[in-house]
């Protein structure tokens, strides 16, 4: 942010004052373009605006476009209805990628544009598909919008709003006044909020926090809080099952693990109890032993650190039990109720969409009952036909409620159930793998390791995620002895993470086979 401008300071009327807004649905561009408009004509100008929706993979994006000038002798000027690029004198933004978009379409110049842009982000679809991380790098935004503007004024504004009780807009309108970009005070934008008469107050308040950023005084909630380390596990509530697994981690393990294995005793407790973290600890234990010996010192016990981090991960796997769990689980009603904004005399009712398989139902049995079910095709296909179907509930109501507390209840059972004998089983040989080749291959070793990464969530998306890693570890015996071998896994990880039928997977595979 650059210098404070004086917001008394009257702005050349030659030409008309030029504001663009770049909003996605449900952000209230239009409840901010139609503020600024009411704000223009309470101080005696004329203004106008105009809308262009476009069809985004978010939301629907909208330009809303805006011009004011004060009347002269008593005519009325005649305003665009679209923005020129290179004649624009204010870009806002409501997310990181419009303030890109603004650029690219050359609406942000550097001679002249006060650019203000959140810099949360709302992914696009394309990003969101990738397996892997697909986000697109915020780094190139972030410069192009510093070289391009001649002003940039760039905070989570979002953030900002949802912290005061209110939304994205209010936070731009008062990012807006604190910029001095328009030659009108505070007072008069924030008579326009008063004017508005909903959610006053929560509005005045994002404004405010948003005005004192923008014109940079301090103790900004947002930015004054600082971001907090993983250092220690989060307080135990003198749990002695807890501070045991705490005072073991500090007693047995590398300190290169410790943040790893505190995250994953928090995450195992949570999944399952604090005797299954145990005996992830215990496992961890076991492996890091085989690393001392396999000279892992050396290597900062890469082994040992990679272990930590995705046998927590596969332990703690996404079945019928722990999605029911959950989805009823207090505080996610209660915030989805703060995101949403619902006041304390209103109900909401949250609509959820499954589609279970008959091979989650198997999964979820004892382990008896469901290879008996899957060992007899026929019953299975027709089972499959009766639950495998798409179902819209409402988790807010009595039924379903009690009936996916019914399921989250069966975490008391779930060891002895189909689901967790296969997880087992796949995660002793995918240890059992890496293991093998710690003496002979270190670095591979830990790779071999990193490829559990591949396998994530429910349902289909688990399915493809183990056939991914199934292809990856396929190519393990023609690496083993290469020198390069870690790195070429390492590829084929990457190349599986690009899409999701594994196109670029099986170009790599391909490659590999003719080394």
């Amino acid at each position: 942010m650059n210098e404070h401008v004086n917001l008394n300071q009257r702005l050349s009327t030659d030409k008309p004052i030029s504001v663009a807004i770049l909003a996605m649905g449900g952000q209230g561009g239009g409840v901010l373009a139609d503020w600024i408009v009411a704000m223009a004509e309470e101080q005696g100008w004329m203004a106008q605006t105009s809308s262009v929706p476009g069809v985004a993979q978010r939301t629907g994006a909208t330009i809303y476009y805006l011009e004011m000038l004060p009347a002269r002798d008593g005519h009325a000027p005649i305003f665009s209805l679209m923005p020129t690029p290179g004649d624009v004198d204010i870009v806002l933004a409501a997310e990181l990628m419009e303030a890109g978009r603004s650029v690219l379409r050359g609406l942000v110049t550097p001679d002249r544009t006060t650019l203000i842009a959140s810099t949360h982000r709302s992914f696009a679809v394309g990003e969101k598909e990738k397996p892997g991380d697909g986000t697109a790098n915020p780094v190139v935004v972030t410069d192009a919008t510093d070289f391009a503007a001649k002003r940039t004024i760039a905070f989570d504004m979002e953030t900002l709003a949802t912290k005061n009780g209110s939304v994205i807009s209010a936070s731009m309108f008062g990012a807006l006044a604190g910029s001095g970009a328009l030659p009108f005070g505070k007072p008069a934008f924030e008579a326009v909020i008063r004017s508005g008469g909903k959610g006053i107050e929560a509005s005045l308040r994002a404004f405010n926090a948003a005005f004192e950023r923008a014109s940079g005084k301090p103790n900004d909630p947002v930015s004054a809080t600082p971001h907090k380390r993983f250092d220690a596990l989060p307080e135990t509530a003198g749990h002695p099952d807890l501070d045991r697994l705490v005072n073991r981690i500090r007693a047995e393990f590398p300190e290169q693990a410790r943040p790893l294995l505190f995250a994953g005793v928090k995450k195992l407790t949570d999944f399952q109890d604090p005797a299954y973290a145990g005996e992830y600890l215990d496992r961890v234990a076991g492996l890091n032993a085989l690393d001392r010996k396999a000279g892992g010192e050396a290597r900062d016990f890469a082994f040992t650190v990679q272990a930590a981090k995705y046998l927590a991960v596969a332990m703690a796997y996404d079945d019928v039990i722990r999605v029911a769990d959950l989805k009823v689980r207090g505080s996610r009603f209660e915030r989805v109720r703060k995101e949403v904004g619902v006041k304390d005399d209103q109900i909401l009712y949250m609509t959820e969409y499954m589609h279970p398989r008959m091979e989650e139902i198997c999964g979820t049995l004892p382990k008896a009952w469901g290879l008996w079910i899957e060992n007899r095709p026929k019953l299975f296909n027709r089972l499959d036909r009766i639950v495998n179907k798409g179902r819209r509930v409402q988790t807010g109501t009595f039924f379903w409620f009690l009936s996916l507390y019914a399921v989250s209840a069966l975490r008391r059972t779930r060891r002895g159930t189909l689901r967790h004998m296969r997880e087992t089983e796949h995660r002793q040989a995918w240890l059992v793998a890496a293991t093998g080749l710690m003496t002979a291959n270190y670095p591979l070793a830990v790779e071999v390791l990193n490829n559990r990464r591949l396998v994530k969530g429910y349902s289909d998306t688990h399915a493809r995620g183990l056939s991914k890693f199934d292809r990856v570890m396929s190519a393990l015996p023609m690496l083993k002895g290469r020198e390069d071998g870690d790195a070429w896994m390492r590829r084929l990880r990457q190349a599986a993470l690009l899409d999701e039928n594994g196109i670029a997977l099986d170009g790599a595979l391909k490659t590999v086979a003719t080394l």
